[in-house]
């Protein structure tokens, strides 16, 4: 009977050599034990890691998503771009594309001419804060990741530094309450990947405080009611049902879920300037590296298919608007998550970037054991689009990393003039053609048809 490698496959602890040792072992031993799994066609370019906040290490997200079905994974953390190297070698040593970048908030306090900006003022797609906005940098080519480590640098030090003020302000409402404390070092740096090159979330707080709630009440009917008795919490009838029930795999997620939408408005503090810098600066570096800055439309919300955020208004009343301040400052793509919004809102959204010459990006926000690595919708014909995108971002980041002209938006690439839709046709057809086993050896075959002006 074959040795079970998963816990060391997802041990955040190990060395990701080893947890790739162990991926590779588990594929061979014994010979087509895993064989035979029903590929769905889908895709997932947004999968968040245990560099950012995550149950899943980068080997076992690729292994997650492989065993979903899925064509093509990708690792999008907050602040981090530490799981690259990892994502990529597993995807390769299970047989699919791979892809990586990052998630950033940035300010859009300063319009694109340096002008105080329209939407300064206004929530656009982020829940927590006015005039502040989430975005991607996407396809980032292999030699450039460490450019990308150090770019992110200051901005993950800045969180630190405000997680740790948060802590303060949870631990006074603990203290409230009655229960232990949270120590930051013990409870929450020492149970992340910051020293590694990860980023510390709002969410590894709430993770911390989640098991000193457990901790005081046990699981179950007591902590339901513990939470509406100390903490003025009062779960719906869906999150109730399942924090009764002590048996819930995945109850500490579940718990972290209602105390992001309730609780954490009470502790949050605003990320300074250091923290949320300017967006051009962002989309500059990421053009300057050949990655794809992205920004990440969220729409009007109605219920959250996570169960962390609350129905609210975003960017749906001036998306227009928004749309011609992305595309002056430099942005190139627009990435959405098809179950999250209507079909009216993506409609809409891609209308726009057919106007604007937006690429469309699709990938689903994991960061939940409860979360499903599929997304049958991207399939579905209304979306099919998505997988191509995806085919084509894999190629742009292979054959970038191969030539840096041959970035799929680059001035300098033999179909710079050809119109969005045919250079995304030929990158998808480009990035299907890869050996996903051996895609850097197989890119530099493609990108010398490419380079020469010729379609594969």
């Amino acid at each position: 009977m074959m040795k079970d490698y998963l816990g060391l496959i997802n041990d955040p602890q190990a060395d990701p050599l080893e947890r790739l040792g162990a991926l590779k072992t588990r594929e061979a031993e014994p010979p087509g034990l895993y064989a035979g799994i029903h590929k769905t066609g889908e895709i997932n370019n947004h999968i968040h890691t245990i560099y950012s906040f995550s149950p899943y290490t980068p080997s076992m997200a690729a292994l997650q998503a492989r065993n979903a079905g899925l064509e093509a994974a990708g690792s999008v953390d907050h602040d981090s771009i530490a799981a690259a190297q990892e994502m990529l070698a597993a995807c390769a040593e299970l047989g699919i594309g791979g892809c990586v970048g990052f998630e950033v908030r940035v300010s859009f306090k300063k319009s694109h001419d340096g002008t105080p900006s329209p939407f300064a003022d206004r929530k656009i797609n982020n829940p927590d804060s006015v005039g502040l906005v989430y975005m991607t940098v996407q396809g980032i080519p292999k030699p450039k990741i460490g450019l990308a480590g150090e770019f992110l640098k200051p901005i993950r030090a800045e969180r630190l530094l405000r997680t740790r003020n948060m802590t303060e302000t949870a631990n006074a409402l603990l203290q409230e309450t009655g229960l232990e404390e949270i120590d930051f070092e013990r409870d929450i740096l020492d149970h992340s990947q910051y020293a590694r090159g990860g980023e510390i979330t709002e969410r590894h707080l709430l993770a911390a405080m989640a098991e000193k709630i457990i901790h005081h009440y046990g699981k179950g009917p007591a902590l339901v009611q513990g939470l509406t008795a100390r903490f003025g919490v009062e779960p719906g009838a869906k999150i109730t049902a399942l924090l009764s029930e002590p048996a819930n795999p995945h109850y500490c997620f579940d718990l972290l879920g209602a105390l992001k939408s309730t609780v954490l408005p009470r502790i949050f503090i605003q990320p300074n300037e250091k923290e949320g810098i300017p967006a051009a600066e962002v989309v500059n570096f990421a053009c300057s590296i050949g990655a794809i800055p992205a920004y990440a439309y969220l729409g009007d919300v109605g219920e959250s298919p996570t169960g962390d955020k609350q129905a609210e208004q975003f960017e749906d009343a001036y998306l227009e608007a928004l749309f011609d301040e992305l595309a002056c400052l430099g942005y190139r793509a627009i990435t959405y998550m098809p179950p999250r919004n209507t079909e009216e809102q993506l409609f809409r959204v891609r209308r726009l970037c057919a106007e604007q010459g937006f690429m469309e990006i699709s990938g689903v926000d994991i960061n939940s054991s409860r979360q499903s690595f599929n997304c049958p919708e991207v399939v579905a014909p209304a979306y099919r689009h998505l997988v191509d995108t995806t085919w084509a971002l894999i190629a742009h980041e292979r054959l970038g990393s191969v030539d840096p002209r041959l970035n799929i938006f680059s001035p300098e690439n033999p179909f710079a003039r050809t119109p969005l839709a045919a250079r995304i046709a030929l990158y998808a057809a480009a990035g299907r053609e890869l050996d996903c086993y051996h895609p850097e050896e197989s890119a530099v075959n493609i990108a010398q048809k490419i380079a020469l002006g010729s379609c594969t």
